[in-house]
């Protein structure tokens, strides 16, 4: 359960002075608030955010030189009022001084500074202790002469303005001022790489950092955050730049590792994901991963802080983590903002963990077909924008933290993402490059997890054959949701194996180059593709809703969407073939998603959805791709979901009725509407739920091959044999029970003490009626479990039960039927 190592982010905002008491004294302050968290840590760091990396580039040797800091609050290079703000008093127009008269720090100070953390901290806590510094590639954090003034001409990102972003592999003009690494300034057409490997190599030495970082998709491409790039201008792909700028974008890292060969990098990487980065600014993710440059991958991007979107941070997430660079990666969660004045904790998230227990869910399989969880936890930042470090936050976020550790991971969730880590890369860089269907595979699943697909589980394409060739079954208690693989190779052969050996398969995006076997699976052959608006018809609904909040019409862009749709049954009286979704246009009908019934005793389910990506096309010059209103079309990506519920995961959202008769209240819940979040985590043989509720007057309806979950502590009433609850706006949740055969009624599932020597544990479900219990046992309890009917105290005698031991890839469960009344459960 331990962290190898928590991380501290803080600013140099809370040394009001510089004197050395001061400074013991706010390290002592900011140890000694975390210690219940790092109890549970191997290795504490403290992540300086002095600047914004220019005291870095700027760095010339003599210790009593000062450097400019980040002592502001709002922009700090802002050259011209924001948009809506003609006297240019927003933060975003201009900054401020978090103080009346900030103190002036020099190299000197931050060298003591940086000993008095590491001996302070060691005092305190009896960890190893290490201090970060950071480099930041934009305009945000403090006043840059280096950038702005003097040497522009690395400034090629646009992301929040033209010439706003420091791009890794530009050039750099000559100047004739002294550095540290370059005593007789800068040559003409020095690379970036070389001159910031070794400013680093001699700031981080003389001043006794232990590794640097790099922010903010730093040495990942040019446009970090934006959805634009150099391969992607909003309006068409192209390929022509890829071998340029890959072999650029490695250059710099091969460049800044001469010069600084031994200190660890750790990244904060892009904003988006490996598909997004690659199709639009061609980023070599994994030879950046494989270039032995001692890195650390990116953590969990903050778009949930930002702005809500948990599709883009755990697709984004998961698939910077399919492949990593070592053993280890981070997560990162966000307390306080130094700069922004605002502190997500506290106001963002509104003191909700759905940003821990969401992305703490989230795990990787390697090619051992071990589950690995974060083995680092980081915190942006200890204080706030005023320098202050209040108790409040750690006190508060430290339970969440710890608790979603304890219920991490340790096996594969209900659904694996089947990444294509390596073939993306080869899409991207290959001889006949596919930079549209590696665009829009990500950009897809965003939709599909914003609509509450609960995927947190992935494996790389690579890591997937190796499992599956030492054991074919050995995910067969997951459905496996993939790209639609090349015909004839390592991969198709893969995800086959797994069908074969009875696991359930979801396909997604084009059937262009399927292989006959893939389509034959599927029944499905390719015909004429069409594009444009259709009309989508629907086997049945994906939510319980009002009619009027889904559109009948969907509008599929080729441009997001990776060409037309072709797809149409191969045999269209096949039994076994159920259409879930037909697009249709004039006189001519496309499959948009189907499933197919297991056709052998061991062979599983597999379903196909083709995939649009429900954005608006004119919308792609800002970070992210804007969805398109639903009551206008039809968001696809929800087919995802009733894919899924056809394989036995029945996942629902209902509006209440309250809101359902149209009128204001109605409009004003479309316009606000957001799906409920959800992952699934598997931890000793129980499950544990997350989830976001954006709504919290939505219901929501699940059901699951065993059942209807019951969530302990909670009330479920059964609709249809399904469990309905209305959660809300973060909640986590254990589940061992699921009940069977009961369509209504309320029943519920609570923690009893155990009041018994021997025992452990004890839950008491209430409200069966002639239903069937599955109880899925801690591991190795399952010799030791009782189920008493009726209980009555003290719970030694009475009616109990001889409940069926059962064994399946999803794991144990101890099975009675016909139960009415109260059922105590004790091990």
């Amino acid at each position: 359960m331990d962290f190898k190592n928590v991380t501290l982010e803080m600013s140099l905002k809370p040394f009001r002075d510089t004197s050395e008491e001061t400074a013991r004294d706010v390290c002592r302050h900011l140890f000694e608030q975390w210690m219940p968290l790092l109890r549970h840590a191997e290795q504490v760091s403290v992540l300086l955010w002095c600047s914004d990396g220019s005291e870095v580039l700027d760095y010339a040797g003599d210790p009593d030189a000062p450097f400019e800091w980040a002592r502001y609050i709002g922009r700090a290079n802002a050259k011209r009022p924001a948009p809506g703000d003609p006297d240019g008093v927003a933060l975003w127009s201009r900054s401020y001084l978090y103080c009346d008269d900030p103190p002036t720090f020099t190299y000197g100070w931050l060298k003591r500074l940086v000993a008095a953390i590491k001996e302070v901290g060691a005092q305190v806590t009896g960890l190893p202790v290490r201090v970060g510094e950071t480099f930041d590639p934009g305009p945000e954090f403090a006043e840059s002469s280096f950038k702005y003034e003097r040497h522009p001409e690395v400034c090629a990102g646009t992301t929040m303005g033209e010439g706003s972003f420091v791009c890794c592999y530009a050039q750099l003009h000559g100047d004739d001022r002294p550095y540290a690494g370059f005593p007789d300034g800068i040559p003409e057409g020095t690379p970036f790489g070389t001159f910031f490997g070794r400013q680093c190599q001699h700031f981080l030495s003389d001043l006794g950092f232990d590794y640097i970082w790099f922010s903010n998709g730093f040495g990942f491409g040019t446009e970090t955050w934006a959805l634009r790039g150099v391969l992607f201008d909003g309006r068409r792909f192209s390929a022509e730049p890829c071998a340029r700028v890959r072999r650029e974008n490695l250059a710099f890292w091969q460049q800044f590792r001469a010069e600084c060969p031994d200190y660890p990098i750790e990244t904060r990487g892009t904003n988006l994901s490996t598909g997004m980065d690659l199709s639009s600014d061609a980023v070599p993710l994994s030879e950046i991963y494989r270039g032995g440059f001692g890195l650390e991958p990116p953590p969990n991007s903050p778009w949930a802080a930002i702005n809500g979107d948990f599709g883009i941070e755990l697709v984004g997430w998961m698939s910077h983590i399919a492949e990593i660079p070592g053993e280890t990666f981070p997560f990162r969660f966000y307390t306080h903002d130094p700069w922004w004045l605002n502190s997500p904790w506290l106001d963002r998230y509104g003191r909700e963990p759905h940003d821990i227990y969401l992305p703490l869910a989230v795990s990787r399989i390697d090619e051992k077909g071990a589950v690995r969880t974060p083995t680092a936890c980081q915190f942006l930042t200890a204080d706030d924008s005023y320098g202050r470090l209040p108790d409040q936050v750690p006190n508060e976020v430290i339970a969440h933290i710890l608790t979603a550790r304890r219920d991490g991971p340790d096996g594969p969730g209900p659904l694996v993402w089947v990444y294509p880590f390596d073939e993306y890369h080869d899409w991207t860089f290959g001889p006949e490059p596919r930079l549209e269907e590696v665009f829009f595979g990500d950009w897809f699943m965003r939709g599909a997890v914003s609509h509450g697909l609960p995927l947190n589980t992935v494996i790389s394409t690579r890591a997937l054959r190796t499992v599956l060739d030492a054991d074919a079954s050995r995910l067969a208690g997951s459905i496996l949701v993939s790209p639609v693989p090349d015909a004839d190779g390592a991969w198709e052969r893969a995800l086959m194996s797994h069908v074969q050996a009875g696991g359930s398969l979801i396909l997604y995006g084009p059937v262009l180059r399927a292989g006959e076997r893939t389509l034959e699976m599927l029944n499905l052959r390719r015909a004429d593709a069409l594009s444009g608006e259709f009309g989508i018809e629907l086997a049945s609904r994906p939510d319980v809703i009002e009619p009027g909040l889904y559109a009948d019409r969907l509008a599929h862009h080729e441009l997001l969407s990776a060409g037309g749709v072709c797809a149409v049954p191969a045999d269209g009286s096949d039994p076994a073939t159920h259409v879930l979704a037909s697009m249709r246009q004039d006189a001519e009908s496309r499959v948009a998603a189907l499933w197919r019934e297991p056709s052998g005793p061991r062979r599983g389910a597999v379903a196909w959805v083709r995939g649009t990506v429900a954005c608006d096309p004119e919308k792609t010059g800002g970070h992210l791709l804007v969805p398109l209103d639903p009551r206008e079309c039809f968001p696809a990506e929800v087919l995802m979901r009733c894919a899924l519920g056809a394989l036995g995961i029945e996942l629902k959202a209902e509006l209440p009725a309250a809101a359902g008769g149209g009128g204001a209240e109605f409009e004003l819940w479309v316009a606000a509407h957001s799906d409920p979040m959800l992952c699934i985590a598997r931890r000793r043989n129980g499950y544990f739920f997350s989830g976001h509720c954006p709504d919290t007057t939505v219901r929501q309806h699940m059901r699951f091959p065993q059942g209807a979950p019951l969530f302990l502590g909670l009330d479920a009433l059964l609709v249809e044999g399904r469990s309905t609850y209305v959660m809300p706006p973060a909640w986590h949740r254990e589940c061992r029970v699921f009940i069977d055969g009961q369509e209504d009624g309320v029943v519920s599932c609570r923690e009893q003490c155990s009041s018994e020597i021997g025992l452990e544990r004890r839950l008491l479900v209430r409200g069966l009626s002639d239903a069937t219990v599955r109880f899925y046992p801690d591991t190795g309890s399952e010799d030791r479990v009782t189920m008493l009917r009726d209980p009555r105290w003290p719970f030694v005698a009475g009616d109990f039960l001889t409940p069926a031991l059962h064994e399946g890839p999803g794991g144990r469960w101890l099975e009675v039927e016909g139960v009415s009344g109260d059922l105590l459960i004790s091990w």
